[in-house]
């Protein structure tokens, strides 16, 4: 299984990412042709071998026809990238970072996501940062994205159209939840939008690095040069196998006097905020009461957050937390045709257990809706139909 490693020990921003991945290896030529697809007025792209202090990496330089108070929204970026027909997951990973983005400055502003402006970050050459990453990421044959802790910046960021705002810029910020982040007092922007978009798409969350054979390193160059660190991203690239190994954090608590009706939200909470799981199971408690063992199972780095969450909106007055490890299959999700439309599915393999698919449960729930079709009888059509021929992982 090939793994790719973000080390944002510098930071990440959309044309660093895009000179890692062409430093790994990612053929320059072929995203030209494909992004080219766009259709962007005045656009190219080069690369060149630059230092950071004492290392080299990859400046890739995105050439487009400037713009003047351009501003778009999530529609209009889409309509854009279609006008390329992509291979693999690259379509839904470009539209899944804008969303991201939309939802983000959405929040922040508190408009509806899908009628947010977008200013710097719907311009040609982030347009061309993101969708070039997922291209990059697909070419190279990645299956998998992990991503280490993040190296942020503090203080006041001047000169955005949004005027002077905090650093890491709040929407950077909104899509930077689940991850690992820290701070070494650094005043200029580390992490941007389109960066933090990116990693938040591909990887998720933060995650110590995997086991893997190494096979590349790759360096992608920024615009900025600090003189006191060399301003890169690192990315690793190797070959994993069997389950997915990582760390999780497990908080727990014990309730026995908390309304049945609260757990439907406090659950729904929970899932919004990061969990990766939660389950309420039946247990019996002291003098012989009936209670609830409430399980969250999350990243690491959002511990304190589920413990607070779980303490603040249940009559619970104190959580258990510990980390460790797990082992998962490796995952990807597929489509497949039905005679009644397009089911959603996932497939997983590794670890001696051979691909296996299985649909989406609200997927086949609205053919049954709007067909009356059994359920079970949607399931089975679903899992033919992929073996039959169903686009691989």
């Amino acid at each position: 299984m090939k793994t790719l490693f973000f080390d944002p020990y510098a930071g990440v921003s959309g044309d660093m990412t895009l000179g890692a991945l062409t430093d790994l290896g990612c053929p320059l030529d072929e995203l030209r042709v494909r992004l080219s697809g766009m259709r962007i007025p005045g656009f190219d792209l080069r690369s060149e071998r630059v230092r950071r202090g004492s290392l080299s990496g990859v400046k890739v330089h995105v050439s487009v026809e400037e713009e003047h108070h351009v501003h778009r929204k999530l529609g209009d970026v889409l309509a854009i990238v279609d006008r390329v027909e992509w291979p693999g997951a690259v379509r839904e990973r470009i539209e899944n970072a804008f969303t991201l983005l939309a939802r983000a400055e959405g929040k922040v502003h508190d408009k509806p996501f899908d009628q947010i402006h977008f200013h710097e970050v719907g311009s040609f050459d982030a347009i061309v940062d993101i969708s070039g990453s997922m291209l990059a990421v697909h070419l190279l044959g990645v299956e998998r994205v992990v991503c280490g802790r993040v190296h942020v910046g503090e203080g006041i960021i001047t000169g955005t159209r949004h005027g002077d705002i905090p650093n890491p810029p709040p929407a950077a910020s909104e899509m930077l939840k689940g991850f690992e982040l820290y701070s070494t007092g650094r005043t200029h922007e580390m992490v941007t939008p389109t960066g933090a978009a990116i990693i938040a798409t591909l990887a998720g969350g933060s995650s110590v690095m995997p086991p893997m054979v190494l096979e590349n390193i790759g360096y992608g160059a920024g615009d900025r040069d600090p003189k006191d660190l060399p301003s890169l991203l690192r990315v690793f690239m190797g070959a994993s196998g069997g389950a997915i190994a990582d760390s999780v954090v497990v908080v727990e608590a014990n309730i026995d006097d908390m309304n049945p009706e609260l757990y439907a939200p406090l659950l729904d909470r929970l899932f919004k905020e990061g969990a990766l799981d939660a389950a309420c199971v039946p247990i019996q408690m002291k003098k012989q009461r009936p209670g609830v063992l409430l399980s969250v199972i999350a990243p690491a780095a959002l511990k304190e957050k589920m413990a607070q969450l779980i303490l603040r909106e249940s009559s619970s007055i104190g959580v258990r937390m510990h980390e460790c490890e797990r082992r998962t299959l490796n995952r990807e999700a597929v489509e497949v045709d039905t005679p009644w439309g397009p089911v959603k599915g996932k497939v997983c393999w590794g670890h001696g257990v051979e691909k296996r698919f299985s649909p989406e449960y609200a997927s086949c729930r609205r053919i049954h809706d709007e067909h009356g079709v059994p359920l079970a009888q949607i399931y089975q059509e679903a899992a033919i139909a992929y073996s039959r021929g169903a686009p691989e992982p």
